[in-house]
């Protein structure tokens, strides 16, 4: 298998399974419809991007050096789900209000990712594994490669969540799959915390 192959089936893997970001497109989908969403898809791949571009240039040897840092980002991180997870848990679940039409921001999305404990992981693991030896080329291209997959990924979720708009006229409707999808963020917070 090619390295860049290799990269590609490593990013899918790690952006296309169920995690905070990919939970919000989805009931980001639902709520606000596809494109609407797709300003969450992009700024989670963009911040994303960036994080793995900082690590794999040299950020990581700053987290090993001082351990606190990386323990203050998880702790932020988990702040910052309970937060996005009370706000869907107390929606009202009208999707025809005005401010549903704007959905969520660049900002946010690219803030879960940075608040994100599986990105940080998936960016140590990917780049310790891809370019360990430090090599720019291999950190650009690898970040390039995850860049497209990272897109694609959070966006199959956004579509999914659209698909269900149909389903979900009722207010009722809404309120249980924002409550649900809170429920999912709210847990994988407190996994995160007894990990």
């Amino acid at each position: 298998m090619s390295t860049a192959l290799s990269m590609a089936a490593f990013a899918l893997a790690t952006s296309i399974t169920p995690g905070p970001v990919n939970v919000v497109a989805l009931g980001a989908g639902a709520r606000y419809g596809l494109r609407a969403s797709l300003r969450h898809v992009t700024g989670a791949t963009v911040g994303f991007a960036l994080l793995l571009l900082l690590i794999g240039l040299g950020m990581h040897e700053l987290l090993a050096r001082w351990p606190f840092l990386t323990r203050a980002i998880e702790w932020a991180g988990v702040v910052f789900l309970l937060y996005v997870a009370y706000r869907l848990a107390t929606d009202d679940g009208r999707i025809d209000s005005g401010a549903a039409a704007r959905g969520p921001s660049l900002m946010v999305g690219a803030a879960m990712q940075w608040l994100n404990p599986k990105a940080w992981l998936a960016s140590v693991a990917g780049m310790g594994v891809y370019a360990a030896s430090g090599e720019n080329a291999l950190v650009w291209q690898f970040a390039a490669i995850y860049f497209v997959v990272c897109y694609a990924s959070i966006a199959c979720w956004a579509w999914a969540g659209a698909s269900l708009r149909q389903a979900l006229r009722e207010p009722a409707r809404v309120r249980f799959v924002n409550r649900t999808m809170a429920l999912l963020l709210a847990g994988s917070a407190i996994w995160l915390v007894l990990a």
